[in-house]
């Protein structure tokens, strides 16, 4: 008899089905057992007379008859005709799935596998998975084409120090902190439209509850732009689409997303005595004050200065970039712009900030053949998730998550 999952045997009423799972409770009443069997879609109570002993997790098998019930809480039982242990607990439970006994966080990180039988942590998964599924369908009926650039690079991507690096045979390797010239090279090769979805790692010392080392990053890069607009309306288009693919497990009503000028922004805060000066670079407390003053659920703020900006970012003007960030209650979630697609100027710039030509070779010879103008963006998962559900930290979002001190499990 096939198996079948609980949330389905409790609507098979009068018939004989067959679940398993984990034993979520036990009680023994001497003549008559019961059983809370819990599966990934819920929780239903077995009723047996066997001879039996059940310890909470024992993962057991059961064949029975769905019959009505007025005490059990789903208004459906099963009554046992068969019982089959599949295996039993051997050893004291560190992380309580049922909830009863509260765990701490660091361990329940390091018993990730024990919390994610609750519920609640099994959603975050379910919605993460909905998201990128989403985000991927999305772009493919827009014309993009999915790829995968190497995450062993020679070089690193965006000309900073923070990298991992890894042995390479004789010669030197990193991790990929960015698919970024990557995704621009396969534009100007031909693949007008591409989106990535691929994990990044940054070797930032950073202990926050909004960083992680290794994070699935949400890419997209597109040619024959006229500008970084452009870009933001596929980033608005495929934001609400994947908020959409969740409204049935998510409340949310963002509205519009509107868009903000970066002076507009510093003028804000400084109207609301929070000081900052023309040419800095938003802190946490800014991006903060900004979402309490505007009280909006997601918005753009665009044409941030060159000089905070990558390297491959397009001026505006001297000082302004075409470049844009989406925040999501008040946490960058994307950032993106439309890139330099002269080879001269590029080469300026990376003169500029202090970067080896010789580093970049492979990169800037791609633009010695004829470049579209193009643009694109890149948004970090877990965040987006994070502040969907208002995760108190990022780590939450990440099944095995990565930082400065955790490499296992």
């Amino acid at each position: 008899m096939e198996r079948i999952s609980i949330e389905q045997a409790i609507r098979e009423l009068g018939k004989t089905v067959r679940v398993a799972g984990y034993v979520h409770e036990f009680r023994n009443l001497g003549k008559i057992k019961f059983i809370l069997l819990r599966d990934q879609t819920g929780i239903v109570q077995v009723i047996t007379r066997d001879d039996i002993e059940l310890n909470r997790e024992d993962v057991i098998d059961v064949i029975g008859d769905s019959v009505k019930s007025d005490i059990a809480k789903a208004g459906v039982e099963i009554k046992a005709k068969r019982i089959e242990i599949i295996s039993r607990v051997r050893r004291k439970i560190p992380v309580d799935p049922a909830g009863y006994v509260p765990t701490d966080f660091d361990t329940r990180l390091k018993y990730r596998f024990l919390d994610l039988r609750k519920a609640e942590v099994r959603r975050i998964f379910e919605i993460k998975s909905k998201i990128i599924n989403s985000y991927r369908n999305s772009l493919l009926k827009r014309g993009f084409v999915e790829i995968h650039p190497s995450l062993i690079i020679g070089a690193a991507s965006e000309g900073g120090a923070e990298v991992f690096p890894v042995d390479y045979f004789e010669r030197k390797a990193y991790l990929a902190q960015s698919p970024q010239l990557y995704k621009q090279m396969a534009v100007i090769g031909g693949l007008e439209r591409v989106f990535i979805t691929l994990p990044i790692y940054r070797a930032e010392k950073h202990n926050t509850i909004y960083h992680l080392n290794e994070a699935i990053s949400l890419d997209v890069e597109m040619g024959f732009i006229d500008d970084h607009r452009d870009v933001m309306r596929i980033l608005k288009t495929v934001v609400l689409e994947m908020l959409d693919s969740v409204k049935d497990m998510v409340n949310i009503d963002v509205g519009d997303i509107k868009i903000y000028s970066y002076e507009e922004i510093v003028k804000l805060l400084n109207e609301n005595n929070v000081h900052i000066n023309i040419g800095e670079d938003l802190s946490k407390e800014h991006e903060r004050k900004i979402y309490e003053i505007l009280g909006e659920e997601l918005y753009f703020i665009e044409k941030f200065p060159t000089k905070i900006r990558a390297f491959y970012t397009m001026p505006d003007d001297d000082i302004y970039s075409r470049s844009f960030d989406l925040f999501f209650r008040g946490l960058e979630i994307a950032s993106g712009a439309q890139r330099i697609h002269d080879v001269d100027m590029l080469e300026r710039a990376l003169i500029d900030r202090g970067l080896k030509l010789e580093d970049f070779d492979f990169y800037l010879e791609a633009f010695r053949y004829g470049v579209p103008k193009h643009g694109g963006f890149g948004m970090g998962l877990e965040r987006f998730v994070m502040q969907l559900l208002r995760l108190n930290n990022i780590r939450e979002a990440m099944l095995f998550p990565r930082d400065r001190t955790r490499l296992i499990p």
